[in-house]
């Protein structure tokens, strides 16, 4: 009777992710219904008056004003910007500022140029302020064109970004591919993108999580992939709800989930799973509850409880600073629509899961049978969780603690895996069992001790722990560029102004304590002396965020940054190249790539 409902369960399995979806695809649209979109605010006509004039008028929804110092035009051979006087305003964002209501004119000298940039940025008298908006206008040979803006779109080719530019880590291709691309095509690809993330560190925790709960209960084909089927959906479900509470929070969605208490208060939930699997303790539910889910427990673990720990570990280890997820919620939170966000995010979620499914499904069926080696598997599960739990804790707490974390670790490790080669001999197992077990507990063992002494010494590179004791000190004092940190954001402006007023471009890198992409790009990318030279006469500014108060989070919501790791490059003119924009752990090539071409295109 309970295989019977299991399997009722299994075929409406799809029907349920399509009840969702439908559901996520008409639910109302709560995020946008007091403000209007930004293409609906500011609406752009395009005139060509000849003899290489152009007209830019914009017609301002009543409620709403835009910048005058925020509209910009650009372009190979533009001359003259004639933009009227607005009206004076003190405004909560940028001070005392002229606006426009209603609709402004600016006449542009185009020349020669075929195509004009032009920037521009409004806000509501109710207090929103709309990030700003970027739009490659292209210009005709004769007669009147308009252009209507629709979310902001970096001044790139159109042609569209490629698979491949998606994964290699740029925000601004993902959310110009969103705006550009219909459903039918994005959702496709995401669901692919999906299945290339289920194989990288953001996702790679659930398989321990996972695999536990089947291979912990002898699980079969039939019985593995329900489980799966669980903990996907939910999963899946949880990331379609972060792109609803994206719309709704914006850039404070990510910085709650980068919290230092937030990510320590995870990093102590994998220590007491971890601590579960060596066998200090029982996790369980209480009596009470575990007497009202025994009906629906039945061999193999129980549906709600992975259904439980799927939408955990989607909340667990989901806010992994990737360019799909944090293009998506860029593209949600700079004007793009909710329900088509979660709907991507389904997608994503549920491709994540397709590796998942097909390992707790098939790869029961090549588990041996229940037995002492269970015991065995539990513990590498117990290594990993706590290796996860260090992970999420590094990026808090000190890189030297880090290391000597990390060092703890192995060097446990390699105690484990020698005990477990002394257990092999005494059951007269093969010698090739034994000598695998032997090398892996001298290799973690080796590697631990460095790293232990490395941290002992003040390293912090876990590739190179005895640095700092083999290394001359001068030797690894490369002269790394030098920043100014800054955590008022209104600070940063004011700096940012005064290298406009002087012609000087400038760099700024969003940066937290408790960013390991952080660290690891000051180390690798800004200690590269290619890119130390490359800086020279940069203005180089670094915004702190750690704190992540309420104007931080409202100016990077602005700038639509989703979090650190960001670096954004500015013209000597005071205006960001949006197209050379940097999110994500990057390496140093592709920092002098878009420095070659600033200096070159400027």
């Amino acid at each position: 009777m309970k295989e019977a409902l299991e399997w009722r369960w299994l075929r409406q399995f799809p029907a349920w992710v399509l009840v969702l979806a439908a559901w996520i695809a008409v639910a109302p649209a709560w995020a946008a219904a007091e403000f209007l979109e930004p293409e609906k605010a500011f609406r752009l006509a395009v005139q060509e008056q000849g003899a290489g004039q152009v007209q830019l008028q914009w017609t301002i929804a009543p409620g709403y004003y835009l910048y005058r110092n925020r509209i910009g035009v650009s372009g190979t051979g533009v001359g003259a910007v004639e933009k009227p006087r607005g009206e004076v305003k003190e405004d909560p964002n940028f001070g005392t500022v002229e606006v426009y209501h209603e609709a402004v004119q600016v006449g542009v000298q185009a020349g020669t140029a075929s195509t004009l940039r032009v920037t521009w940025q409004g806000c509501a008298d109710e207090g929103l302020c709309y990030p700003p908006v970027e739009k490659d206008i292209v210009l005709a040979s004769t007669g009147p064109s308009a252009a209507a803006p629709s979310a902001p779109v970096p001044a790139a080719s159109t042609t569209g970004a490629s698979t491949a530019a998606i994964v290699a880590g740029n925000d601004a291709d993902i959310s110009r591919l969103l705006s550009q691309r219909s459903l039918a095509w994005t959702l496709p690809l995401f669901f692919v993108l999906g299945i290339g993330l289920a194989f990288t560190p953001c996702v790679l925790p659930m398989v321990p999580i996972l695999s536990s709960m089947v291979v912990g209960s002898g699980a079969t084909p039939r019985r593995g992939l329900l489980l799966s089927l669980a903990f996907v959906g939910p999963m899946a479900a949880v990331y379609a709800g972060m792109g609803v509470l994206a719309a709704l929070a914006g850039a404070g969605l990510q910085a709650w989930m980068q919290n230092p208490w937030t990510l320590l208060s995870f990093a102590a939930v994998f220590v007491v799973l971890a601590l579960a699997m060596f066998g200090f303790y029982e996790l369980q539910l209480p009596a009470f509850l575990r007497d009202r889910l025994a009906s629906k427990t039945v061999r193999g673990g129980s549906l709600t409880g992975a259904a439980a720990m799927g939408a955990l570990s989607a909340v667990l280890v989901g806010p992994c600073m990737t360019a799909p997820l944090a293009g998506t919620l860029l593209y949600i939170a700079q004007g793009g629509s909710a329900a088509e966000g979660a709907l991507l995010l389904l997608s994503l979620g549920l491709g994540m899961g397709v590796p998942l499914v097909v390992l707790s499904t098939w790869g029961a069926r090549w588990l041996p049978r229940p037995g002492p080696w269970m015991d065995r598997v539990k513990a590498a599960f117990g290594f990993i969780l706590l290796g996860i739990a260090i992970w999420m804790a590094q990026r808090v707490i000190a890189p030297q603690w880090s290391l000597l974390l990390w060092g703890c670790l192995l060097v446990a490790l390699a105690f484990s895996l020698w005990q477990l080669a002394r257990s092999a001999v005494a059951a007269n197992l093969r010698p090739a069992s034994t000598l695998v077990a032997r090398s892996g507990a001298a290799v973690a063992g080796l590697w631990g001790a460095a790293l232990v002494f490395g941290a002992a010494a003040g390293a912090s590179d876990p590739s190179q722990p005895l640095r700092n004791l083999v290394a001359a000190p001068a030797a690894s004092a490369a002269a790394a560029p030098a920043f100014e940190t800054l955590q008022d954001p209104a600070l940063l402006q004011a700096r940012l102004a005064d290298a406009a007023a002087r012609g000087q471009p400038a760099l700024v890198e969003f940066s937290a304590d408790w960013c390991t992409s952080c660290k690891t790009i000051e180390r690798e990318v800004f200690g590269d002396p290619r890119v130390g030279r490359a800086l020279d006469g940069v203005l180089l500014l670094r915004a702190d965020v750690t704190r992540s108060d309420v104007a931080q989070r409202a100016f990077m919501q602005r700038l639509q940054v989703m979090g650190p790791p960001t670096l954004m490059l500015y013209a000597p003119q005071g205006e960001e190249r949006r197209d050379q924009r940097l999110v994500g752990e990057f390496g140093p090539e592709a920092l002098l790539e878009r420095l070659q071409t600033g200096s070159t295109g400027s």
